[in-house]
C-alpha cells in the first residue's frame, strides 16, 4: 500500500487543480498523506507514487521526478491528446479506489540515456532532440551509430526517440510508431533538405552521436522531453544509448496499445 502520493498539476486548468483536490482528500481519508510536487527541487524520498492530472506535458513532468528517484508514475488525462496517462477524469473515483485497493499492475518502459557536451547524463523517456529553435537557419547534424557514419543531415533538427517517445515529435516529423514493449531507439530527422532521407531504428544496445557539423557556423539547442536541456555550438556531441533503468507506469486497466493508438490518434485527428 501506497503510504505517500505525489501529486503534481497544470496550474493554468482549473479542472485539474480541482480533481488533484478531490484524489487529495479521498486519500487523506483514507489515511495515505499527500503531497503537491512543483520541480526536481521537492523532497522526494519518502514518496511512493506520482499521479499526475494535465496532459503529456504534465506527465513528462512527473516523468522526470519518478525516473530520477525510481518512484511509479500514473496520469489523469485532462489534455488534449493524452496518450501518456493511463485514465481519464470521469473514472477519477474507480481509479483512486483501485490505487487504495491495490488492484493495479506495474509497466516497464525503456528510456534513453543523453550525455550532454559537459559530461551531465540524463534519462529520456519520450525522446532527445537537437534542434535549430528559434534560429532561422537550418542545422547540420552527422548522426553516427556505433561510430558508424549515418548520414549529415541539414534539417530543423534530429530526433531520437524510445518507442514511448514514438507516438509523439518522432511520428509528426515522420517517424514509425513502435510498440511500448520493444527496447530500441528510433532516429528521426526533421525537415531534412533531401528527397532520400527517411527515419531509421536501431538496436537498444546503440550508441548513437549527434554532432554538429564543425566545419558550419551553426547553434542549436538540445530538448530532453520537451525541456531545454542545453545550447549547443558546431562541434558539440551528445551521445545516446539505451539505458539500464526503467521507468513503472501504474496500470488500472489492461494497456491495449492500437486501442489507443486509433481513438487517440486517427478518430481524434478526423475531427478536426
Amino acid at each position: 500500500m501506497f503510504r505517500k502520493i505525489g501529486l503534481i498539476t497544470n496550474p493554468d486548468k482549473a479542472e485539474a487543480v480541482r480533481m488533484a483536490g478531490v484524489a487529495a482528500s479521498f486519500f487523506s481519508e483514507n489515511n495515505i498523506e499527500t503531497v503537491y510536487l512543483q520541480d526536481e527541487k521537492d523532497d522526494l524520498d519518502s514518496v511512493d507514487l506520482i499521479l499526475t492530472f494535465g496532459g503529456d506535458g504534465t506527465f513528462l513532468i512527473g516523468a522526470r521526478m519518478a525516473m530520477a528517484h525510481e518512484i511509479p508514475l500514473m496520469g489523469i488525462n485532462l489534455g488534449t491528446v493524452g496518450f501518456l496517462t493511463e485514465e481519464e477524469p470521469e473514472h477519477l473515483t474507480e481509479c483512486l479506489k483501485a490505487i487504495l485497493n491495490g488492484d493495479y499492475q506495474m509497466e516497464e518502459r525503456f528510456l534513453l540515456n543523453v550525455r550532454l557536451p559537459d559530461g551531465r547524463c540524463i534519462p529520456a523517456l519520450n525522446d532527445a532532440v537537437v534542434t535549430r529553435g528559434g534560429f532561422a537557419r537550418l542545422i547540420q547534424v552527422e548522426c553516427s551509430v556505433n561510430g558508424e557514419l549515418f548520414g549529415t543531415f541539414t534539417a530543423d533538427g534530429m530526433i531520437a526517440a524510445t518507442p514511448t517517445g514514438s507516438t509523439g515529435y518522432s511520428l509528426s516529423a515522420g517517424g514509425p510508431i513502435v510498440q511500448p514493449g520493444m527496447n530500441c531507439i528510433i532516429l528521426t530527422p526533421v525537415c531534412a533538405h533531401s528527397l532520400q532521407t527517411c527515419p531509421c531504428v536501431v538496436a537498444e544496445t546503440s550508441e548513437i552521436s549527434f554532432r554538429l557539423h564543425p566545419e558550419r557556423k551553426q547553434t542549436a539547442e538540445l530538448q530532453i522531453d520537451g525541456m531545454d536541456c542545453a545550447k549547443l555550438e558546431a562541434g558539440d556531441e551528445i551521445i545516446i544509448t539505451g539505458s539500464e533503468r526503467k521507468i513503472c507506469l501504474l496500470r488500472i486497466h489492461p494497456y491495449h496499445f492500437f486501442s489507443l493508438v486509433r481513438s487517440k490518434l486517427i478518430e481524434w485527428g478526423s475531427k478536426y
